[in-house]
């Protein structure tokens, strides 16, 4: 079995920001035990820029200022590596960090040579340790928060199972923290906006995720085929239980779909941020739903926000509701100025397309 383990910095580091190493410690325990029984795991760890932040004295505060949070995730993550390169080292086993940007998933080359370096670390008996390459990436072209990372990387290497280890049980109807009737859910067949809902924000100053966070890195788990399960850190045994018995039980699991999207169709859903909405008629969508065609000018209604070229673009019906995504081909204006004309009117090269269907993904299941 493959295995992607996420740890958040909530877990990986303290309240003080120091790395928590009794857990840190159990963690390796457990996939040690695993991985001598032939499965393969990858471990997607946050908290470097905490531990950076700690190291450089700076305790619970922490800066606004982008390039001390930079040079912070330098220092920290150095001291992360080390933590789990002498965790590791204890049960003979050897890690190997791998730091990836989202080019690494958007680029076909890219993709290919990080899941090599995944597979060959394996065949060595080494255990990836993956983190976002914080001290360089910019707000742009960055994850944001590593449950994102930990999905993409699930489906980069073709992991059977996603676990997203939190400082909560799993998926409640409510905050637990400020609804005491609020209960656990164990199993989501699928994430819809019911369920959406029940996703927060980050629940502590060192975590940049949250539930909601999680809840759409499971859902894009679950358009690339990996089952996830969203479980307490704290939790004895919570890995183990996961691969040897039923994932259900140890927090909350979240079904995957019959349906597998590719990586960049993954990206393209869930890892960019949409700059506008494209409204189209019902002629449009039933093309682009049921016919996976391209999306042309003649369908398009109205066009909401400014963008460039390139960008991220929602694509919502007349009643709102957005279906679909897409990298657009034309800026905001120029859609402006053909949409509701024929194909037939402005050439039929090819150039009056506004996202090409291997550009766009549909988000309903």
């Amino acid at each position: 079995m493959k295995v992607v383990v996420k740890l958040g910095s909530s877990s990986v580091t303290n309240e003080h920001g120091g790395t928590s190493l009794g857990l840190l410690d159990r963690v390796a325990g457990e996939i040690s035990e695993l991985s001598a029984l032939g499965n393969h795991f990858v471990l997607v760890t946050s908290g470097a820029i905490a531990a950076g932040l700690f190291e450089l004295g700076f305790g619970s505060n922490r800066p606004n200022d982008v390039a001390v949070l930079q040079a912070a995730s330098a220092v920290g993550q150095g001291r992360l590596i080390e933590a789990y390169r002498m965790l590791f080292a204890q049960r003979s086993l050897k890690v190997g960090q791998v730091l990836l940007d989202p080019g690494d998933f958007s680029d076909r080359r890219q993709y290919l040579r990080a899941r090599q370096t995944i597979s060959e670390l394996w065949n060595l008996g080494a255990i990836p340790v993956v983190n976002e390459n914080d001290a360089i990436a910019v707000d742009e072209i960055r994850f944001g928060d590593n449950d994102r990372l930990a999905a993409l990387t699930a489906n980069l290497v073709g992991a059977d199972l996603l676990i997203l280890l939190t400082d909560q049980a799993g998926v409640y109807t409510g905050d637990p923290r400020r609804d005491e009737e609020a209960s656990l859910i164990e199993v989501i067949s699928e994430i819809d906006h019911r369920v959406a809902d029940y996703g927060g924000g980050a629940g502590t100053t060192r975590g940049t995720g949250g539930m909601s966070s999680k809840l759409q890195a499971a859902k894009m788990a679950s358009f690339s085929g990996v089952t996830t399960v969203i479980a307490a850190a704290e939790r004895r045994s919570v890995i183990i239980d996961a691969v040897k018995k039923s994932p259900a039980g140890v927090g909350t699991l979240i079904k995957a779909r019959d349906a597998h999207l590719p990586a960049r169709k993954l990206w393209i859903a869930f890892a960019t941020v949409s700059e506008g909405v494209v409204v189209v008629d019902e002629g449009a969508r039933r093309a682009l739903e049921v016919n996976s065609k391209s999306l042309l000018p003649a369908g398009i209604r109205s066009v909401e926000g400014d963008f460039f070229s390139g960008a991220a673009a929602s694509i919502a019906d007349e009643s709102g509701e957005v279906f679909a995504k897409g990298i657009v081909k034309r800026d905001s204006s120029s859609i402006r100025e053909i949409m509701g004309r024929k194909s037939s009117e402005l050439g039929d090269d090819g150039s009056s397309e506004v996202v090409h269907r291997d550009d766009l993904v549909l988000l309903r299941a």
